[in-house]
């Protein structure tokens, strides 16, 4: 039989496709900061945490990271730890590609008629409008990845705990658990790295003060706890359907080898 042909094969390949695509868009849409009451259409929140006033602005790489540790447990569940490891570190690589792959592209001469072709709608400058939107800092790419790999050692290790515990019953506890932790990990590591570690290493610009790196770390999780939360019937779904695709027999063989691993 032809390995595509493989129902556990092609299952692999989708989930982890989607895995890495959500990731890699997570880090490219993450260099834009949308206000979340605006969005909604409410009055900001105004909120004040650890002496430290303001609104909900979040970079929108949030959108996506829930789904990517959820589907991080989705492939726990079905391929155990070295699945979600293999494809967390491939993701990594990807990443660091992707990104040497932009600043290529930010340093190529641009055509003259480019550099104004969008004047009429308020872009003078391509050139500068390109590099600002991709060409983001390397303490954040740093944070970011370095966060990410944390945070998937942890909810591997968190999901196998809690799914020890409590066996094949529960899955929402061990699913949107691990998330949970994890993300509170992957929320403080990315802004610390990013805003307090790497600046006084390398670029000698000013640190975030430390009442403002919890504060903004705060609200950042208290987000992805909430969206984590609500997406749990999604999990619940997610198996429905793996499950029916694979049928009983493998889907339970491919749980019992997951959790030997």
């Amino acid at each position: 039989m032809h390995i595509i042909q493989s129902k556990a094969t092609r299952l692999f390949v989708i989930l982890g496709g989607f895995f890495i695509a959500n990731a890699l868009i997570a880090e490219l849409i993450g260099v834009k900061i949308f206000a979340l009451e605006d969005t909604l259409g409410f009055s900001p929140l105004n909120w004040n945490l650890f002496g430290n006033q303001g609104s909900l602005n979040l970079t929108a790489g949030v959108l996506l990271w829930p789904v990517v540790f959820i589907m991080t447990d989705v492939i726990n569940e079905y391929f155990g730890k070295r699945g979600v490891r293999f494809l967390s570190y491939l993701a990594v690589g990807l990443i660091i590609y992707a990104f040497i792959m932009v600043y290529m592209a930010i340093a190529l001469t641009p055509a003259s008629w480019w550099i104004g072709i969008n004047v009429d709608n308020g872009v003078p400058d391509m050139q500068l409008a390109f590099k600002g939107v991709f060409g983001q800092g390397l303490c954040i790419i740093i944070g970011s990845v370095v966060a990410f790999l944390i945070g998937q050692i942890i909810d591997v290790i968190v999901f196998h705990r809690i799914k020890k515990a409590t066996g094949e019953k529960r899955i929402w506890l061990r699913a949107t658990g691990s998330t949970l932790v994890s993300q509170f990990i992957d929320s403080f590591v990315v802004l610390y790295i990013a805003f307090i570690l790497c600046p006084q290493c390398t670029t000698g610009l000013t640190p975030w003060a430390f009442s403002l790196f919890l504060a903004v770390g705060t609200v950042n999780y208290i987000y992805k706890f909430v969206i984590a939360v609500l997406l749990t019937p999604v999990i619940y779904l997610a198996h429905y359907l793996i499950d029916s695709y694979l049928g009983e027999k493998l889907a339970t063989e491919l749980k019992l080898k997951a959790a030997e691993s």
